[in-house]
């Protein structure tokens, strides 16, 4: 089982199909992951809320409806379970597994392609100093302070907060 090439195929399968929302995209991953664990086995049984918690679903009737609908469409088979000490039995489909070389669907034989190349538009960042911005330092007087306001806690400019010490509550803001 290739790991990445079953998820390459399956992204491409849910870029396509256009039923598919996050919650069964989620579900399907957390499937996927658990599918994983049990080192991939033909088939295996899951707890629902084992899957609810890894897939971040948190109503039932979604986590149902979601599973019966991967089931019915081909990503998975589901077989729910009557017993609830034994769990519903998953059998998961193996994607993008094929024997021979996968030809890129984009790429035309002769390997080049038609169309415009996308081109990434990244802004760099930049690492110089702001000159501008530089000269504009506030005029800030802390030296102003006795050694009592800085021990306290006392702020410089309390005017500017605006707090009394009186204030009537029952004012309407």
């Amino acid at each position: 089982m290739n790991y990445i090439k079953h998820l390459n195929a399956v992204f491409a399968l849910f870029a396509k199909d256009g039923r598919l929302n996050p919650t069964h995209i989620s579900l399907y991953i957390a499937l996927f992951q658990l599918w994983n664990l049990y080192h991939f086995p033909k088939e295996f049984y899951i707890n629902r809320q084992e899957v609810m918690s890894l897939a971040k679903i948190g109503s039932k009737s979604t986590y149902h409806r979601s599973i019966k609908a991967l089931s019915l469409w081909s990503y998975l088979v589901y077989h729910p379970s009557k017993n609830k000490f034994k769990g519903s039995q998953i059998m998961m489909f193996k994607f993008g597994t094929s024997s021979g070389q996968e030809v890129d669907p984009i790429c035309p034989k002769n390997g080049t392609r038609s169309g415009q190349e996308v081109v990434s538009k990244i802004k760099h960042i930049q690492t110089g100093i702001n000159i501008e911005n530089e000269n504009k330092h506030e005029q800030l007087h802390f030296n102003s302070f006795s050694e009592n306001q800085k021990r306290y806690g006392s702020v410089p400019y309390q005017d500017n907060l605006k707090v009394s010490a009186n204030k009537n509550y029952d004012e309407p803001l």
